[in-house]
């Protein structure tokens, strides 16, 4: 079987369902407007160069998490599924995606946004395997931590194969999509790594080393970028 993965956030959504999620928490009163936006603006600055700090950052991210029950929480979700979500899930991801399935091939999501956020996304997609950071949650509530290595970078490598090794899973090539620099560990992991809608970094790299590029964000199919 072959195998084909695709990073969440600005790949097969148009946006970031984790700053999403500032946003929402921000729409509900649930954390201080001015704070809160000031420090999520900025993660996602350095995540933009390349530069996060995976472990500050879920710091700050969890912590909501923990400060509110969790039966608000799924309220909350499912408003922000509808509000925020659905509006950004672009056609011809969704086309990219069921490509992949009418061939016969695995379909995973891996993304470092934690599972509590992209678990319905993923049902959305209809794709049952999704690789995500996982938030602690104990005697009912999250505790503001995670479990295990976070699905950021060289951790998409590491869950990746953790998943094949507990499958007993070999598989007869990968391919992988995402729009980012910091993915670039996984893309050149995989027999075939597609640059999708790519940041600068990204781009060069794609440039280099012969990858293929394409946009999602056109019309209802992907279409390749030269």
């Amino acid at each position: 079987m072959q195998l084909a993965i695709f990073d969440l956030d600005n790949t097969l959504l148009g946006g970031d369902s984790d700053y999403l999620w500032g946003q929402h928490l921000m729409e509900k009163g649930a954390v201080s407007r001015a704070r809160f936006e000031e420090d999520n603006q900025r993660f996602m600055r350095d995540y933009e160069a390349g530069r996060l700090d995976i472990d500050t950052f879920l710091q700050f991210a969890l912590k909501p998490l923990a400060d509110t029950p969790y039966e608000t929480l799924c309220e909350w979700r499912r408003e922000f599924i509808e509000s925020h979500i659905r509006p950004r899930i672009l056609p011809a991801a969704r086309a990219l995606v069921e490509d992949h399935r009418s061939r016969g091939h695995g379909l995973m999501i891996i993304t470092a946004t934690n599972r509590f956020i992209t678990e319905p996304i993923a049902e959305l997609f209809n794709i049952p395997v999704l690789l995500a950071t996982e938030p602690e949650f104990s005697n009912g509530a999250f505790t503001g931590r995670h479990r295990g290595v976070p699905t950021f970078r060289e951790g998409k490598i590491t869950a990746l194969q953790q998943w094949l090794d507990d499958e007993g899973r070999m598989m007869e090539a990968m391919h992988f999509y995402s729009d980012s620099q910091n993915d670039l560990p996984l893309l050149a992991h995989v027999d075939h790594p597609v640059a999708v809608d790519p940041d600068p970094v990204l781009a060069a790299a794609a440039r280099e080393r012969g990858w293929p590029v394409m946009t999602l964000r056109d019309g209802e199919a992907p279409r390749a970028l030269t």
